[in-house]
């Protein structure tokens, strides 16, 4: 018995109808990609299925979009999320070029304020020279210096201000690296006090500590003295500014300076020219490292141990270790020392 086909009531129809065009007016359907089949299938209550066509349905080519094309809704987080990131890098690159300009900056004051440091003193050096002053041309310096300072600072407290702080990088420079120039006098200490015989060394120990500690002493009554004479109070001495402290890359760097330099020596002597040029990279190294140690450690410790110690230590064991290896002994090493301090 073959199936007849069931006929769509009235109302299904005019329905189906509706709601298809109640969707086009919400749906804008020429923007959609989504296709929809163009034939259907309709359930009856029997169970028996009639394919229907709905011819008023066509192929879509672009995509359903409930808010219209031009509206900005979905762009807008993309368009800010661009703006900041753009505005962030826009900032790293200002802010890593301000800091390497002033970081340049900084280089360029330094070496300005030191070097006329460095010319006024040789030029005072060459004026004591050639006019026979014995003298000593750094201690006037020094002294020309400080009444600069007093009369500006009771004329023109500005002008004081404006030149101390004009050196002030060329002073932190000086301070941080103070206390290697007195290292060589003492790194050629087992050098100079070989031929001096023991009483004699007693008596120059006993003069050393004996009148370190007399001065101390005189030095103290005398301010305690004067203090009560002029009745004034002991005020807080104004802050100054330390020099920064010697950061890891500093130490990697004059190590790698000291065993290059050290087994160049070593297996080269005349690399250089001569021995001796050839052995002063790595004592300047082995002396700038026990400096960098010895001002890194705790401040208990550096009561008793001071930094200059610890880099005159440090100098003649690297001294000690090329003569011994060198097979030239450590007189030779120490000699370089000492005709290159003087």
């Amino acid at each position: 018995m073959a199936a007849t086909p069931l006929a769509v009531p009235q109302n299904l129809s005019s329905h189906h109808s509706q709601s298809h065009f109640s969707f086009a007016n919400c749906v804008n359907l020429k923007q959609s990609h989504h296709r929809i089949h163009p034939r259907s299938t309709l359930v009856a209550p029997n169970g028996v299925s009639t394919p229907h066509k709905f011819s008023s349905f066509k192929k879509l080519s672009k995509p359903i979009t409930v808010l219209g094309h031009n509206s900005k809704f979905l762009q807008m987080g993309s368009q800010e999320t661009q703006k900041l990131s753009i505005n962030s890098m826009a900032s790293d690159c200002g802010s890593t070029s301000a800091t390497l300009s002033k970081r340049v900056l900084g280089i360029a004051h330094l070496v300005v304020s030191l070097g006329i440091i460095l010319v006024v003193e040789k030029l005072l050096k060459k004026a004591f020279v050639a006019a026979a002053i014995k003298f000593p041309s750094a201690l006037f310096g020094m002294f020309c210096i400080f009444s600069i300072l007093m009369i500006l600072d009771s004329t023109i407290p500005d002008a004081a201000t404006s030149l101390m702080s004009f050196f002030e990088p060329a002073l932190l420079f000086i301070q941080r690296w103070l206390p290697l120039f007195y290292v060589p006098s003492l790194v050629i200490l087992p050098l100079s006090v070989r031929d001096i015989p023991a009483a004699s060394g007693l008596k120059i120990c006993y003069i050393i500590f004996g009148g370190w500690f007399a001065s101390l002493c005189v030095a103290g009554f005398t301010a305690i003295a004067v203090r009560k004479i002029v009745k004034t109070e002991m005020i807080d001495a104004e802050p100054m500014a330390k020099p920064s402290p010697f950061s890891p890359t500093e130490v990697w760097a004059w190590s790698g300076v000291f065993l290059i330099s050290f087994v160049a020596a070593l297996f080269y002597p005349t690399a250089l020219g001569t021995s001796a040029r050839t052995c002063l990279p790595f004592l300047l190294a082995s002396t700038v490292l026990g400096y960098m140690v010895g001002s890194g450690l705790p401040s208990d410790v550096k009561k008793v141990f001071h930094p200059i110690i610890c880099c005159t230590l440090s100098a003649d064991l690297a001294a000690l270790a090329f003569g011994y290896l060198s097979k030239s002994g450590l007189d030779p090493v120490l000699v370089i020392i000492k005709a290159r301090n003087v």
